[in-house]
């Protein structure tokens, strides 16, 4: 009775997750709405008419509104980056067997499997001591190492991190750099929006005359609160991820990892680092790879992931 109780829970949550799909453009608009009204709050009611005033904060508006846009600029940039960039779903006919008479792949028994995988993709694919075939039942296919089905994208995903409503995309081998650059520029221009309207937000509160219309004094008032309450959240969430790159793990592997005595992608925060944002270091704020990264670390590829060396020719 408890087991079909949780069958049928599960079943709804997944129906859950395949209604996400109709979300769409609408979120892709919520983001665009939000920045809009900050653009408006800062840019047209507050720092743009100092700017224009001039007096001694002519300079501050200035520095203010240069900055803002650079980050504003890089924010857009990067989301648009995560939004447009397919994470990579497994290539068609992927296989750990090839048939070279008939040009065809086709899935290894489990008898066949054991004896015909090296120590390192019996270490990729299993994550307890004895080897294993990953297969997506719903895709009909084998997984690669790290490869997880998206219930919401209805494929499976390279190295999936989670699927996110708010770029109405999966996070995966080959956006989650821009991700995460997302995160960063949004803390910075939410920080910033929030310290630079501080004082507005404080002369609510006083007995000070505040120029402006009430539709404008509103919406500086709502700015300042929605960008604190994004900035608070998105430290939180860049902090966890910064533990999940510092560690070769992504979200959805961070509970796996809980039943295993080790992870063997773990391969020192350096190079766990360099499998996200690469080696190149004039491409680690922007969302791009250099061609010399993307030949020599495998990784970012989505496809073949390093293991610890002190698991070569050991048992898991």
């Amino acid at each position: 009775m408890y087991r079909s109780a949780g069958v049928a829970m599960a079943w709804n949550v997944f129906r859950f997750c395949t209604a996400l799909r109709g979300l769409g453009s609408i979120m892709i608009l919520l983001v665009l709405a939000i920045v809009g009204v900050t653009y408006y709050a800062v840019v047209l009611c507050n720092y743009g008419p100092a700017l224009l005033a001039g007096g001694p904060t002519t300079l501050a508006a200035f520095a203010v509104l240069l900055l803002f846009h650079f980050l504003l600029a890089m924010l857009l940039w990067n989301y648009f980056s995560v939004v447009f960039t397919n994470p990579v779903s497994v290539p068609p006919n992927w296989n750990l067997d090839f048939d070279v008479e008939t040009g065809e792949t086709a899935p290894l028994a489990s008898s066949e499997f054991s004896s015909q995988m090296n120590l390192q993709q019996s270490a990729a694919l299993g994550s307890t001591g004895n080897p294993r075939v990953r297969y997506c039942r719903k895709c009909n296919q084998l997984k690669p190492p790290r490869c997880h089905h998206c219930s919401v994208c209805g494929k499976c995903v390279l190295k999936m991190d989670h699927h996110c409503v708010w770029v109405v995309n999966c996070v995966g081998a080959l956006n989650y750099k821009y991700f995460l650059l997302f995160l960063f520029y949004t803390f910075l221009e939410t920080t910033l929006v929030t310290l630079s309207l501080l004082p507005h937000f404080i002369a609510f509160f006083s007995d000070v005359d505040i120029p402006g219309s009430p539709a404008a004094l509103a919406t500086t008032f709502l700015t300042f609160v929605l960008n604190l309450a994004f900035s608070l959240s998105v430290l939180g969430f860049m902090i966890m991820h910064i533990s999940l790159v510092s560690a070769n793990t992504t979200t959805i592997e961070a509970y796996e990892k809980k039943t295993t005595p080790h992870w063997i992608y773990d391969l020192g925060w350096k190079r766990n680092f360099a499998q996200v944002f690469g080696n190149d270091r004039k491409y680690w704020f922007i969302p791009a790879y250099s061609e010399e990264d993307l030949r020599r670390i495998p990784a970012l590829q989505g496809l073949d992931y390093p293991v610890r060396s002190d698991f070569d020719g050991q048992e898991l």
